[in-house]
C-alpha cells in the first residue's frame, strides 16, 4: 500500500515512565504519600489541596525534564555574542583527531603533501658500528680493530636513522627545484620527528626503463588521440604509483569514519586514502596482466589484441616475458622504445602525437583542479545551537487556582486576617519547592560552562532568585534579588566543596579521553594534605586545556634542525613526551632552561667568621625577597630541606583559613594555618612560616620569616594571600631534560672518527652489558633532585614509573635525579650546572650543522652525561618491630634503587 494511503493511528499507550511523563510522576507521588501518611490522610482525590500541590510540582518537573532533553547544541549555545560560541567550547576534529607522524605511512603522507612530490618512501639508513670489547671502544671503521681477536669483536647497526626516496612530479626538472623539495622534507621531518629518530639523507628515486608494445582495438566513434592520452596516463599511474588527495565528503562517501579520515598528520591538500597509500609502494615487478587491466579500464577500448613488455635493452629474449622484476629502490618508467598501435575494426588508425600531448595537458589540468578542490572542506561541522535560556525560572504559585491566594491576584481584601495568614504560610511552604526548582534550572544553564575544557568557574553550586512571586519580601529576609553570587553563597556555601566537586567534573571530562590522574591525586594528598585538592585541580585544568597537543605529540621529539638560539634554550621547543609528562605529574614549567637557577637562593652570608654556614631565601617574579631563613645551617643540604619545608607549609594552608582568621581579632602571635602574625612595638605587621609539629617559641617553630612590614591588617592579609598565590602558582623548581642518545652520534657520513667522540661503552669482554649499542632508542632523563616533591622517595618512584609508561615501548630510559641547588657566591660547580652548560653548548652547535658536530661541545657533553650521579635523600634503617619508629626518610632493604637504567 502506498504511504500516502496508509492510516495514521494515535497510540493508546503513550506512557514514558520518566521525568517527561506527568501521569507517571503523579502516580509515583501518590504512592509515596500513601506510604508516608496513609494512616492520617485518606482522601487522594483531585480536589484535595495536597494532590493539587503534587500535580503542580509534577508539571514543573516535566518542564525541567523537557529542558534536559533539549538537543546538546541548544543547551551549549551562548546567550550572546560575548560568550564563547559552541565551536569554541570543543576541540574541532582537526585539533583532536590527528596525531604527529608515528609510522612510515604517516611520514609518507607528510612528505607527499609537499608541492612537487608525487610519492616518497622511507627506508632505514644502515650504519654499522664496530666494538672492541677488550679496549671498550667503538668505531665506524672496521679496520681500527684489525689486531683484536675475533672473540672480542662485535658490531651493531644504528637504529632510528632514515633515508627518504622521492619521486618528483613531472614539472620538477631542475636541480634547484629538487633541492628546494629536499630542504622542505628535512624541515618537515624535524618539525615532526619521533623520539630517538633522525633523517640522514633525501635521495631521488632511481629509474628502471620498461618497454611496452601493444596493439589495441577501439570503438569506431571514439577519439583515438584522447584514448591514447588516457592509456599513457593509466600506465604512468600504474608504474609510478602516484597518490591522490580526496576531500572530506569524498572520504565519508568511501565509507571511512571520521577517526579513520583524520588518522595521522593533518595535511594541507586534503586527505589520503590509506588503502591507496598501502598499494603505492615501490613496484618490485611489472606484469603484463596488470597492464592489460589498466588499458581495458580506459573508456572506448574494446580489445588488446597483442602486448609485450621488455627491459628496453634490446634483448630479444625479453619479447616473450610476461613479468619484469624491478631492482630494489627503483621505480619503473616507460621507455622511448614503447609503441602503441590502434585499430578501429580491421582498419589501423594514425595517432597525432601533437594532439595527444594537448590531451595529456588537459587531463593533467583536470587532475590538478580536482586535487585543488580536495582541500576546500577539511573540517567536520559542529552544529550551531539556538539559545533557549534553559535557566529561566518562574514560580509554580502563580498557576494555582485563585482560591489558594498564592497567585498574582492574591486574596480579596475583605477576607479575615487568619485566612490571609494561612495563604502566606502556604506561600512560604511552596517557596521551598520554588527555590529547589530555580536551582535546578540555574545548574542547567551552567552546563555549558561546567563541562567546558577551559572552565574557570570557582563554584560548582548555583541558584537564582524567584523573582515573580508577589509579596516575596514578606516571606523571607536577606534574599538578594539581583546578586546571584550572593544568593548562591547564602544558600550553598556550606555544601559547595569546590575542589572536590570540580575534580569530579574534570575526572569525567578526562575519562572521555580515557585518561586519569588517580595515582597522582593520591600522592598529592600525602604530600599536601587538605591543600592537595587545589593542587590537583590546577594540574587537571592544565592537562585538559593542552590535551589537543599533549595527546597528538606524546611520542614526538624536539626540533633541533636549523633553529635560532632562542628556540633551543629558555624555550617551549621540547619533546611532546616532556610536555605530556609535565602535565601528568603537575610540573608547572616544562621549558628547557637552567634549572639550577630558580626562585630559591642558597647562599653563604658574609661576616660569619671562619665557619662556613648557609642560608636560603625565596624571591618572587619581581625579584623581591618574600621568605628568608631565620638561622644558619651547617651545609647547603640542610638549608635546602628547610626551604622545602617552608614551601610545603605555605602550600598546606588553605586560603579560606586565612580569610576566616582575619574576620576575627588578629594580634601578635595569632596563628592562621601555618602562618604566625608578628606585631612590632611600632604597630607594624609581618608574618612567619611555622611548623605546627614543633614546640612554640623554639627555633624549630619558626621556619621562615617575611621581613617586609605592613601598616594594617588588610595589607598583611593581602601579603599572605599573595605569597600563597605565588607559591602555588608561579613558584617552581621543577623541570626536566630529555637527552636522545641518537643525537650524540658522530657524523654517520664519515668513516674515520676519533674514538673520543663516541659514547663510553661497557662490554666486559663481550660477556655483559647487553645490548652494547649505547645510541639506538635510548634516552637519559635528567631531573633536579632537590625540590620538595622530587626529593620525596614516593614521588620519585611514581615519576619513574610514569616515565616508563609514557615512553614509546621501544625506547629505554635512564633516569637521573641530579645535584643540589646552585650556591650563590660559591665557585664550586655541581653536576647539574656542568650538565646544563654543556647541554646548551651542544644544542647550539648541533643546530648549526646538518649532520656534522662540533667535536669540543660533543666531547664535553658526553663527559657531563657520564658524570651524572643520582642524589638520594638522607635516610635511616628502621626497626620493623618498633611501632614508634617513624617511616619518614625510611630505607627499605630490597626496595631502594641505587641507580637504574
Amino acid at each position: 500500500m502506498p504511504d500516502i494511503k496508509q492510516h495514521i493511528r494515535i497510540p493508546k499507550n503513550v506512557a514514558a515512565n520518566n521525568d517527561l511523563d506527568f501521569s507517571f510522576l503523579r502516580r509515583k507521588g501518590l504512592e509515596y504519600i500513601q506510604q508516608l501518611s496513609g494512616q492520617i490522610w485518606t482522601d487522594f482525590n483531585s480536589h484535595d489541596p495536597g494532590v493539587t500541590i503534587l500535580e503542580m510540582l509534577c508539571y514543573a518537573i516535566t518542564d525541567l525534564g523537557q529542558r534536559i532533553e533539549l538537543p546538546p547544541e541548544n543547551l551549549l549555545a551562548p546567550e550572546n555574542n560575548e560568550d564563547k560560541k559552541i565551536t569554541e567550547q570543543f576541540f574541532t576534529a582537526s585539533q583532536i583527531l590527528p596525531s604527529a607522524p608515528v609510522t612510515e605511512k604517516d611520514y609518507r603522507k607528510l612528505f607527499v603533501d609537499i608541492d612537487g612530490v608525487r610519492n616518497c618512501w622511507l627506508k632505514p639508513h644502515k650504519k654499522s658500528v664496530y666494538v672492541d670489547c677488550k679496549q671498550d671502544k667503538i668505531s665506524y671503521n672496521k679496520a681500527d680493530f684489525h689486531l683484536t681477536l675475533p672473540q672480542f669483536k662485535q658490531e651493531f647497526i644504528l637504529k632510528g636513522l632514515y633515508s627518504v626516496l622521492v619521486d618528483y612530479e613531472d614539472e620538477i626538472q631542475t636541480e634547484p627545484q629538487k633541492q628546494q623539495i629536499h630542504d622542505e622534507i628535512f624541515l618537515r621531518f624535524h618539525a615532526n620527528r619521533n623520539l630517538c629518530e633522525d633523517l640522514i639523507e633525501v635521495l631521488p628515486v632511481d629509474e628502471q626503463t620498461v618497454g611496452i608494445c601493444a596493439i589495441i582495438e577501439v570503438l569506431p566513434e571514439v577519439d583515438e588521440e584522447l584514448v591514447h592520452a588516457k592509456v599513457l596516463n593509466a600506465i604512468d599511474r600504474y608504474l609510478s604509483t602516484g597518490i591522490r588527495f580526496w576531500s572530506l565528503n569524498q572520504m565519508l562517501g568511501k565509507g571511512y569514519e571520521s577517526d579513520e579520515i583524520f588518522d595521522g598528520p593533518l595535511l594541507t591538500h586534503g586527505f589520503i586514502d590509506i588503502g591507496e597509500l598501502e598499494k603505492s609502494a615501490l613496484r618490485t615487478e611489472v606484469r603484463v596482466s596488470d597492464i592489460i587491466q589498466e588499458i581495458m579500464a580506459v573508456e572506448g577500448i574494446t580489445l588488446v589484441r597483442d602486448i609485450t613488455i621488455n627491459n628496453c635493452i634490446g634483448d630479444e629474449d625479453d619479447a616473450e616475458k610476461w613479468l619484469i622484476c624491478i631492482d630494489p629502490g627503483k621505480k619503473p618508467v616507460l621507455c622511448e622504445k614503447s609503441a602503441f598501435s590502434y585499430y578501429k575494426g580491421l582498419l589501423p588508425v594514425n595517432v597525432n602525437s601533437t594532439k595527444v600531448a594537448e590531451y595529456q595537458k588537459m587531463l593533467l589540468e583536470e587532475e590538478k583542479q580536482n586535487q585543488e578542490a580536495a582541500k576546500w572542506n577539511m573540517e567536520l561541522d559542529i552544529p550551531e545551537g539556538e539559545f533557549m535560556n534553559p535557566s529561566e525560572t518562574t514560580t509554580i504559585q502563580n498557576d494555582f487556582p485563585d482560591t489558594y491566594g498564592t497567585g498574582r491576584n492574591g486574596l480579596p481584601s475583605g477576607l479575615p486576617v487568619k485566612r490571609k495568614a494561612q495563604a502566606k504560610q502556604l506561600k512560604g511552604y511552596l517557596l521551598f519547592f520554588d527555590q529547589i526548582l530555580a536551582s535546578y534550572f540555574a545548574h542547567l544553564g551552567k552546563v555549558k560552562d561546567l563541562l567546558s575544557v577551559d572552565n574557570r568557574l570557582r563554584k560548582t553550586y548555583f541558584t537564582q532568585a524567584v523573582s515573580d512571586l508577589k509579596d516575596l519580601q514578606q516571606l523571607v529576609t536577606d534574599y538578594s534579588m539581583d546578586d546571584q553570587e550572593e544568593l548562591t553563597e547564602l544558600l550553598f556555601s556550606d555544601f559547595d566543596n569546590h575542589a572536590e566537586r570540580k575534580n569530579q567534573i574534570l575526572d569525567h571530562l578526562m575519562a572521555r579521553f580515557a585518561e586519569k590522574l588517580g595515582d597522582y591525586a593520591f600522592l598529592m594528598k600525602q604530600l599536601y594534605g587538605e591543600k592537595a585538592g587545589e593542587v590537583v585541580l590546577k594540574s587537571k585544568e592544565s592537562f585538559l586545556s593542552d590535551y589537543h597537543l599533549t595527546s597528538r605529540q606524546r611520542g614526538s621529539a624536539f626540533n633541533y634542525f636549523n633553529q635560532p638560539p632562542e628556540n633551543l634554550w629558555d624555550t617551549n621547543n621540547v619533546s611532546g613526551f616532556e610536555k605530556r609528562l609535565a602535565r601528568l605529574c603537575g610540573i608547572k614549567n616544562h621549558h628547557r632552561r637552567f634549572l639550577s637557577e630558580s626562585f630559591v637562593e642558597i647562599y653563604m652570608p658574609d661576616s660569619v667568621g671562619e665557619e662556613t654556614v648557609y642560608r636560603w631565601r625565596i624571591r618572587n617574579t619581581q625579584n623581591d625577597i618574600v621568605l628568608s631563613s631565620t638561622v644558619n645551617y651547617e651545609n647547603a643540604l640542610m638549608a635546602g630541606r628547610e626551604c622545602n619545608l617552608a614551601v610545603e607549609k605555605t602550600i598546606e594552608t588553605p586560603v579560606r583559613v586565612i580569610e576566616d582568621t582575619f574576620k576575627k581579632e588578629v594580634t601578635d602571635n595569632t596563628v592562621a594555618g601555618n602562618f604566625e602574625v608578628q606585631l612590632s612595638p611600632g604597630g607594624k605587621y609581618s608574618f612567619n612560616i611555622i611548623n605546627p609539629k614543633a614546640k612554640p617559641g623554639t627555633t624549630a617553630w619558626v621556619i621562615a620569616r617575611h621581613y617586609k612590614y605592613y601598616h594594617s591588617k588588610q595589607e598583611l592579609k593581602n601579603a599572605i594571600l599573595e605569597l600563597i598565590g605565588f607559591i602555588t602558582g608561579d613558584f617552581t623548581e621543577e623541570g626536566m631534560f630529555v637527552v636522545e642518545h641518537i643525537l650524540l652520534r658522530p657524523d654517520v657520513t664519515q668513516t674515520v672518527v676519533p674514538h673520543t667522540l663516541f659514547f663510553p661503552v661497557c662490554t666486559d669482554n663481550c660477556t655483559n652489558c647487553s645490548p652494547i649499542d649505547p645510541y639506538s632508542y635510548r634516552i637519559t632523563v635528567v631531573l633536579p633532585g632537590w625540590s620538595y616533591r622530587f626529593s620525596n622517595p614516593d614521588f620519585r618512584k611514581f615519576l619513574e614509573d610514569l616515565v616508563r609508561k609514557e615512553l614509546p615501548a621501544h625506547v629505554l630510559a635512564r633516569i637521573c635525579w641530579v645535584g643540589n641547588r646552585k650556591i650563590r657566591n660559591s665557585e664550586d660547580v655541581n653536576d647539574m650546572q656542568f650538565f646544563e652548560e654543556s647541554f646548551r653548548n651542544f644544542l647550539l652547535s648541533k643546530t648549526s650543522l646538518k649532520q656534522g658536530q662540533d667535536e669540543a661541545s660533543l666531547t664535553e657533553f658526553i663527559k657531563a652525561l657520564g658524570e651524572l650521579n643520582t642524589i638520594y635523600p638522607p635516610g635511616k634503617l628502621i626497626d620493623c618491630n618498633d611501632e614508634s619508629d617513624e617511616l619518614e626518610g625510611r630505607i627499605v632493604l630490597g626496595k631502594t634503587s641505587i641507580g637504574n637504567f
